[in-house]
């Protein structure tokens, strides 16, 4: 009889394949500058595939020029989800799909309506494709010579435009960002920015925001002719009303505190101007990207925990981000508000949330406090030079694949090593999605007992 995986399988099982075929890769003698151990490789791959950035060797001088395009591909494919790329291509050369694969495309793409399943992963592939070519071409203009010529110049463009919008934070500089030629460069920052924050926002936000500019266009193309363009209510849904106005809210309000906090002390040696941009990237970076145009170390205690708490809400949902997601912190947030307000349902912009979703989301933060805090106390138990808040630092970036640290993944043992390969991969594929993949379905839904109400207070 053959045996049918449901979709969490599949995508969980798609990234520990891939990991497995990079950390084989990274350890060849081909790819790494310097012996290069089996964990070393291992963690390397797991946090190029997650799209983390956390190192334990310098990606700058440990790998050849094979290791570091390795590392990209790893990210490409990690970043978009290898079923992404072999959906669409099976679907390609095959001519069609059975639908039995459409339906576990559908899941993986978010998708409503099965018939728009491959036509939703082309326009993934071919946006994520056009953004970093864009990227990588603003970067080049952006940036003085890197290396010697132009190919390594356009491979250090490449490699950070796929980095950036991936939201992976790897970088060829020893010093990744905050390298002295790049640390005083704002556009560059700026663009490196608009890359993680597109990819931060997720596909399905992306191409509905596309969707309405062409709808804006139109209306301004027909305002003065004489067919009156039709009406279009509700042209960005509202799950990217949600996902926008979090995102902004969140951003704008870490950039302000983050601005009066460090911009006497960490952002001091940049001007006016560069201060509001260096506190801007300080704030959005933690969203996943987990690059650094400072030394996050420098931080003072308050800052620090504010960033653990940026890493913790990450991007948005069906993005190349982690963290719990904008969407479901806005679900809490809302929840909570109308709890206290004494209302029985959870309404937005004049819809209801549906009860599933909510559900969802706080299981998703109860998942991931649990699997951060374990992570917290094993690392603690095999660790004694590093303060709590280190180690606390250290998994909140595994777990919502940000990639940030406070100077302390180098040092690590090989036991604390393992730890977060575990955390980066469940903080990938999400914790729900694993016990989702592990424990079988109920297959009779259709009864109800009678309610009963708990003491909560």
């Amino acid at each position: 009889m053959k045996r049918i995986y449901n979709p969490a399988q599949l995508f969980a099982g798609s990234f520990i394949f891939l990991i497995l075929l990079g950390a084989m890769i990274l350890h060849l003698p081909v790819s790494n500058t310097q012996q290069l151990s089996w964990i070393d490789a291992l963690f390397t791959a797991t946090s190029a595939v997650c799209v983390t950035g956390l190192i334990v060797v310098d990606t700058a001088s440990a790998f050849t020029t094979f290791g570091k395009i390795s590392i990209m591909i790893l990210i490409q494919l990690g970043g978009l989800g290898i079923l992404t790329f072999a959906s669409y291509f099976a679907y390609f050369f095959k001519g069609g799909s059975s639908y039995q694969n459409q339906l576990a495309s559908r899941d993986i793409a978010n998708s409503d309506k099965l018939g728009e399943v491959f036509l939703l992963l082309k326009r993934i592939i071919l946006i994520t494709f056009a953004i970093e070519a864009v990227g990588a071409a603003l970067l080049f203009f952006s940036t003085p010579p890197v290396g010697n010529g132009f190919v390594q110049h356009m491979f250090f463009c490449t490699f950070h435009s796929i980095s950036s919008f991936c939201n992976a934070g790897f970088s060829t500089l020893e010093s990744g960002l905050a390298d002295e030629t790049l640390v005083y460069n704002y556009p560059f920052q700026l663009i490196i920015i608009i890359l993680f924050v597109l990819g931060g926002l997720g596909f399905p936000i992306v191409i509905n925001l596309l969707r309405y500019i062409k709808h804006l266009s139109n209306r301004l193309i027909n305002r003065y002719s004489k067919d009156q363009y039709p009406s279009k209510p509700w042209v960005i849904n509202i799950n990217s009303k949600i996902n926008l106005i979090t995102t902004f809210s969140i951003t704008l309000t870490a950039t302000i505190i983050l601005w009066l906090l460090e911009g006497q002390s960490a952002f001091s040696g940049h001007g006016t101007i560069g201060r509001w941009i260096t506190a801007l990237f300080t704030a959005s970076t933690p969203r996943t990207a987990g690059y650094n145009s400072i030394d996050f170390a420098n931080l003072q205690v308050h800052s620090i925990l504010l960033v653990i708490f940026l890493m913790w809400v990450g991007a948005s949902p069906n993005s190349t981000g982690g963290g719990i997601k904008t969407s479901t912190f806005a679900v809490a947030v809302l929840n909570i508000l109308s709890l206290v307000r004494g209302k029985e349902r959870l309404e937005i912009f004049r819809r209801e949330i549906a009860e599933i979703t909510i559900k969802r989301a706080f299981a998703t933060m109860t998942l991931s406090l649990f699997v951060i805090g374990i992570c917290i106390l094993l690392i603690s138990v095999f660790e004694n030079d590093f303060t709590l808040i280190q180690i606390a630092f250290e998994c909140f970036s595994a777990y919502s694949t940000v990639g940030l640290t406070l100077g302390i993944t180098f040092k690590l043992s090989m036991a604390s090593k393992a730890v977060l390969i575990v955390l980066m991969f469940i903080g990938r594929v999400t914790m729900l999605s694993i016990m989702i993949a592990i424990f079988r379905k109920v297959k009779f839904t259709g009864y109800r007992y009678a309610k009963e109400e708990l003491t909560i207070n």
